[in-house]
C-alpha cells in the first residue's frame, strides 16, 4: 500500500496561508517561521548587497583618514568609518539567520558573484568628497533605509534600527563639513561645489536602485523594475517604490543645498506647485547605467582592496577561532 501524498501539500498550503496572514497583519517573520523560498532568496540578496555596500563604502572616506585637515575632523571621520564596519557586521549577522554563511557571502563578493552598491565605484578626489558622501549618499541611505526598520523580516528590521540611528549622525556630519567649506575661502567653496557635482548623480540614481515606475522612464523601463518591487512590496520587504524614495530624497536635498549656497547639478530641478514636489531629471535606464561606473578602475580597485584586506586578516580569524575552541574545551572540562 502506497503512502498518501496529499498531506505535504496541505501542510505547505497551511504554512503559506499562515505566512500571508502574518504579512497582512504587519507582523514580523522570524527565523523559526516558515517562509517561501522566493522570500528567503530575495532577503538574502538584498541583505547581502546591503552588507557588502557598508564595508566597500568604507574605502572612499577611509582613504582620507591620514589627510584630514584637523584632529577633530579626523576623529569624526574615523568614528564614521568604524560605524560602517559595524553596519556590515549587523547585516551579515541578519543574513546568517536565513541559513547562509558569512564566509560564503564574502567569497561571493570577492569573486564577483555578488556586488556592492555601485555608488562607491566613484573616486573621492578631495577632502570635500568626504562631506558630499556623508551628506548625499548617507542622506539617501537614511531615506531608503528608514522604511526598512519596519520591514517584514524581524532580524533585518532590528538591525536597521541601529543602522539608521547612526546614519542620521553621518548625514549631519557631512552637512556640517560642507557648511564649513561653503563658509570658508573661495577655493574651499569651489571644492565643495565640485564634490557635489560628482556625487549627486551616484546618490540620486544608484542609492535607490533602478527606475521602477513610469516616472523613471518609459513603459518598458517601468516593467523591468516594477516586477521585483511589486513582489517586495507584497511581502512587506519594501514599503515604497524606488522612484517614490528618490523623489523624497530630492525634496529633502534641494532646500538643504539652497541653505548651503550650492547648486545641485540638474538644470531640471524646480518646484512643481501642482505636484507638491520638486521636478528633476528622471532617472531612466540610460542615466542609471551612466552612473554605475561598473567595470572601471575604481570598481576593480574597491573589490581588490577588500579581497586583500580579507586575506591579510586570515590569521586574526584563525586565532579567534582557535581561542574560542580552547575556551569551549576548557568550559566542557570544568563542567565534566
Amino acid at each position: 500500500m502506497t503512502a498518501p501524498t496529499a498531506a505535504p501539500a496541505v501542510d505547505a498550503d497551511a504554512s503559506l496561508a499562515r505566512f500571508e496572514e502574518l504579512i497582512a497583519a504587519g507582523e514580523t517573520i522570524e527565523p523559526r517561521d516558515w517562509m517561501p523560498d522566493g522570500y528567503r532568496r530575495m532577503l538574502v540578496r538584498q541583505i547581502a548587497q546591503h552588507a557588502h555596500s557598508e564595508i566597500i563604502g568604507m574605502q572612499p572616506e577611509g582613504a582620507w583618514l591620514t589627510r584630514a585637515p584637523s584632529l577633530h575632523r579626523k576623529s569624526v571621520l574615523l568614528a564614521k568609518v568604524q560605524d560602517e564596519a559595524g553596519h556590515g557586521l549587523y547585516l551579515y549577522s541578519a543574513a546568517e539567520t536565513l541559513g547562509v554563511d558569512r564566509a560564503d557571502l564574502l567569497d561571493a563578493l570577492h569573486h564577483g558573484r555578488q556586488r556592492a552598491s555601485a555608488t562607491f565605484n566613484h573616486p573621492a578626489l578631495t577632502w570635500a568628497d568626504t562631506g558630499a558622501i556623508a551628506w548625499l549618499t548617507d542622506g539617501a541611505a537614511v531615506i531608503n533605509q528608514a522604511p526598512l526598520c519596519r520591514t517584514s523580516y524581524g532580524p533585518y528590521a532590528r538591525a536597521m534600527r541601529r543602522v539608521c540611528q547612526e546614519e542620521a549622525f553621518h548625514v549631519r556630519q557631512g552637512y556640517d563639513l560642507m557648511r564649513a567649506l561653503c563658509e570658508g575661502t573661495p577655493e574651499q567653496r569651489e571644492m565643495a561645489q565640485d564634490a557635489v557635482d560628482r556625487w549627486w548623480l551616484p546618490a540620486v540614481a544608484l542609492m535607490f536602485g533602478p527606475p521602477d515606475t513610469e516616472a523613471g522612464g518609459d513603459a518598458r523601463t517601468a516593467a523591468l523594475g516594477a516586477a521585483v518591487s511589486r513582489r517586495a512590496l507584497a511581502w512587506g520587504i519594501k514599503r515604497h517604490t524606488n522612484d517614490e524614495l528618490r523623489q523624497r530624497f530630492v525634496d529633502t536635498c534641494v532646500p538643504q543645498a539652497e541653505r548651503l549656497g550650492l547648486a545641485l547639478p540638474d538644470p531640471a530641478i524646480r518646484w512643481n506647485e501642482e505636484r507638491g514636489h520638486y521636478d528633476f531629471t528622471p532617472v531612466d535606464w540610460d542615466t542609471y547605467r551612466e552612473a554605475l561606473g561598473d567595470d572601471t578602475h575604481w570598481a576593480r580597485q574597491r573589490v581588490a582592496h577588500r579581497r586583500a584586506a580579507h586575506e591579510d586578516g586570515a590569521w586574526v580569524r584563525e586565532a579567534a577561532a582557535a581561542y574560542a575552541a580552547r575556551t569551549d574545551d576548557t568550559a566542557r572540562g570544568e563542567d565534566g
